[in-house]
């Protein structure tokens, strides 16, 4: 055993063997040092004075036990996650002396900074909460402060000299909760301090950073959300920082209730909607017991009863925090006229917003244009907006969704909801009219795409109010769900639109992309029907562009109908048409749609030259999307032509420039997946079939048909030659491979491609040739009946290397037992003696 000792200067804890020996009464030589002096200093002042000499004192270590303030508050619930940051906040509180927790109301950053504090508590001499929430001004913060750790005044101390003499130079920690309405005296005091008492640290939270030199700035984000396509698998949902957090404080509602494969999905779109707010996940999960999580989701759904929803919070707990819509309140009292304005007309930017944006929707009523960027910084250092992650122009933000829906009460509040609205309107549709002359909008990328839930909302409630943008806008809507592969949606938009006499305003553009959408979802007669009605609308209006894009619209509709002859001659048309407009980029575009019919149609040759001439320019100047399709054309082509290592290549170069996760990085890897299917390459062919099926199925995405007939008879003919072992890992090879590891896989850059060249006389289909030679010795020695430690000895290994080996025997060869590998080595030995 042993006992705890304090340092006599500074508080320290000690530790005291139980050996025995003369205990030690200072943390260090430097505090041994100091109170050496001080004794020194006591001994003169009673030779010149006279008198008894004073009794030893200890002053800071006594001053700690007086002022240790406020004792932290027991936790009486569990804290969930937040791991990443504990050890980010006890890596920063080393090398800096003000660390500022900041974030939204109902974050979290009180719990965080109580759970840093009391696992830090051990390494200071003393440490001290102060609750600043109940202060209305700062004229009495440094009296609140001292009277929070228990100091009062002295004969001529007072104020900020008290807290100074109190803390002196011992360890201490000082946590200031809720600095945010008192800003600017937290920062004259904590500046004070810090140069005063040198061993002094404090932890704040604020919604906003005090902005005082030396501080670093921890920004406390939401709780993490499960991904999207985590569907009803629980330990997947259960990974989520916020999931947890739900299922924890429901358990405590309503004892017994636990996550399932039911209410698992219900629960993980609760967190999302709630953007993993660490308050608002509580407050839902406080519903538990009367409300069914779907009962809940709904709730979350309607606008007008969502901050009702997330009320009754805690009665012991700060009043900021009795529900969501008071946390948020207490930071909207804080700002100023002009920030309450650009505050809550931003609510009618749903899906988020750039500075340019935020100048068209917030401007007007007596705030400029230029006065909005400073505006928004405000809101975004005061917690109220966020920036979304990642380093792209423009900068993006957003509200969170429970802070918005507070935005939009006030804003209808305010009266200013109808401008506002049309104010968005117009700024929507300004957006759309930029990209009025693009040939095939349908497939070209727009600014409106980031602006999709945006584009879907304020249409939907500006009624009555322009109703050429609002059809106009209805189409760019339904252009960006065609493009992100959504049909559906896009295709009940265009129904609508069809049906509409605004709509016929728009000639044949509505038709078109119709047809394509029909194309999409694989109904040929529609598709066919809305292309023709495309093309008799655009001949009757005389517009070259609309034309264009009519024929290449009906082109799609045969290509999908399997009329490949008709798909080649609306492109000729098509490609007519363009080259009289005289745009490098769409003759190119229109090139290669051509190239890509008359592939299907069997002129593989002439597709090649048509590549050839197109590619470069695709290649080097169109937007990225482009690229990759024509790349991936190119690729398809000289794959026909039988020129396997050019095919390759091309399909390799679509993989560096298309995103891993997206859909467009699936027909490269198909296409090397034919290129190793007509290689002899078979286990690498089927790996790869199989790797993109599971993919598109997670996606919920499909190739055109006569794309997915050729990936389904290679992967046939992979499956019918491949033994089955090596067929069985194929497929269990292919479950490892998502996103970047399967683009890893594909280009031979990654670990998962084990790839090792063997003797000649093993063919391509043979999976054995997989193995390295060290793999090979050890898969023999099993067979043999040889144990683990008994082949570490024969070839001088380790046990653990040996089982490391057996692992990846396993792995490749789809083997679970070492009877089965010993079975398939017997059967494979044999197999290569046959001459």
């Amino acid at each position: 055993m042993s006992r705890s000792r304090t340092c006599e200067l500074c508080g320290t804890t000690l530790i005291t063997k139980p050996q025995g020996g003369r205990p030690a009464r200072y943390c260090s030589n430097a505090c041994r040092q100091r109170a050496l002096r001080r004794r020194t200093a006591a001994r003169d002042t009673f030779r010149t004075q006279g008198g008894a000499p004073p009794a030893p004192t200890a002053a800071p270590a006594a001053a700690t036990a007086a002022t240790r303030g406020r004792a932290l508050p027991p936790a009486l619930d569990s804290f969930v996650g937040r791991r990443q940051e504990l050890s980010g906040l006890r890596a920063l509180l080393r090398s800096t002396r003000l660390l500022t927790l900041t974030g939204a109301g109902g974050v979290g950053k009180t719990r965080l900074a109580l759970e840093f504090a009391r696992g830090a508590s051990s390494r200071y001499a003393g440490l001290d909460l102060v609750e600043l929430d109940a202060l209305r001004d700062g004229a009495t913060l440094t009296q609140s402060v001292a009277a929070a750790l228990g100091v009062g005044e002295r004969a001529g101390r007072t104020g900020v000299d008290v807290l100074v003499r109190a803390i002196g130079d011992a360890s201490r920690l000082l946590l200031l909760d809720n600095c945010e309405h008192l800003a600017e005296p937290c920062a004259r005091l904590v500046v004070t301090l810090l140069g005063r008492c040198p061993r002094l640290r404090i932890l704040a939270t604020s919604r906003e950073a005090l902005r005082v030199p030396g501080e670093t700035v921890f920004r406390v984000g939401e709780l993490s959300l499960p991904p999207a396509d985590a569907g009803d698998d629980v330990t997947a949902l259960q990974r989520a920082d916020a999931v947890r957090l739900f299922v924890e404080r429901a358990a405590h509602r309503s004892p017994g209730f636990a996550l399932d494969r039911t209410n698992g999905p219900l629960v993980a779109e609760i967190c999302r909607r709630l953007d993993g707010l660490t308050l608002a996940v509580e407050l839902a999960a406080g519903h538990i017991g009367t409300l069914a999580p779907g009962d809940i989701l709904a709730g979350l759904d309607d606008q007008l009863s969502q901050l009702d929803l997330l009320a009754g919070g805690s009665r012991t707990g700060p009043r900021r925090h009795s529900g969501l819509a008071t946390a948020v309140d207490w930071s909207h009292r804080l700002l100023d006229p002009a920030e309450q304005a650009v505050f809550r007309r931003l609510a009618v930017l749903v899906g988020g917003f750039d500075v340019a944006a935020a100048r068209s929707v917030c401007a007007g009523g007596g705030i400029e244009p230029r006065e909005v960027f400073p505006l928004l910084c405000a809101l975004e250092a005061k917690s109220l907006i966020v920036r979304l992650p990642g380093d792209a122009a423009p900068t993006r933000f957003r509200q969170l969704g429970v802070i918005r829906a507070y935005a939009m009460e006030r804003l209808r509040a305010s009266g200013e909801l109808r401008p506002t609205l049309r104010s968005a309107l117009t700024w929507l549709h300004e957006l759309a009219e930029r990209d009025r002359g693009h040939v095939f909008a349908d497939q070209a990328s727009s600014p409106l795409t980031a602006e999709r839930e945006t584009l879907a909302s304020v249409p939907a409630h500006a009624t009555g109010q322009d109703e050429a943008a609002r059809v106009r806008l209805t189409l760019e809507l339904a252009r960006v769900h065609y493009q992100q592969e959504q049909p559906s949606a896009a295709g009940a938009l265009l129904s609508g639109l069809l049906r509409e006499p605004g709509g016929r305003a728009l000639g044949g553009e509505v038709a078109a992309l119709a047809a394509r959408v029909a194309a999409q979802q694989a109904d040929p007669h529609r598709a066919l029907s809305l292309g023709e009605r495309a093309v008799n609308l655009e001949r009757r209006r005389h517009v070259p562009a609309g034309l264009a894009n009519a024929l290449d619209a009906r082109a799609a509709a045969w290509l999908c109908h399997g009329e490949f002859a008709e798909a080649v001659t609306d492109l000729r048309a098509c490609l007519d048409v363009v080259a009289s407009l005289g745009s490098p980029e769409d003759i190119a575009w229109c090139t290669q749609h051509l190239a890509w019919a008359l592939l299907q149609a069997g002129g593989q040759r002439e597709a090649d030259e048509l590549m050839a001439d197109c590619l470069p320019m695709l290649r080097e100047q169109a937007p990225w999307p482009r690229a990759a399709a024509a790349l991936h054309t190119a690729g398809a082509v000289r794959l026909a032509l039988g020129q396997l290592e050019s095919a390759e290549a091309l399909f390799a170069e679509v993989l560096h420039i298309a995103p891993g996760g997206s859909f467009h990085a699936l027909y490269p890897v198909e296409g090397l997946a034919l290129v190793a299917a007509e290689s002899g390459d078979m286990q690498r062919a089927l790996r790869l079939c199989e790797a993109s099926a599971q993919a598109r199925r997670r996606l919920d995405t499909e190739p055109e048909a006569p794309w997915r007939r050729r990936i389904e008879q290679a992967a046939a003919r992979a499956r019918t030659l491949l033994p089955t072992a090596a067929r069985e890992a194929a497929v269990v090879g292919a479950r490892k491979l998502r996103g970047d590891r399967l683009v890893a896989y594909a280009l031979r850059t990654g670990s998962g491609e084990q790839v090792r060249r063997g003797p000649d006389t093993l063919g391509a289909g043979d999976e054995r040739w997989r193995l390295t030679a060290r793999e090979l010795m050890v898969v023999e020695l099993v067979a043999k009946g040889l144990t683990n430690p008994q082949i570490a000895g024969r070839l001088g290994l380790s046990a653990h290397t040996v089982a490391t080996h057996l692992d990846r025997v396993r792995d490749k060869l789809g083997l679970r037992s070492r009877t089965q590998i010993a079975l398939w080595f017997g059967r494979r030995d044999s197999e290569a003696s046959v001459p």
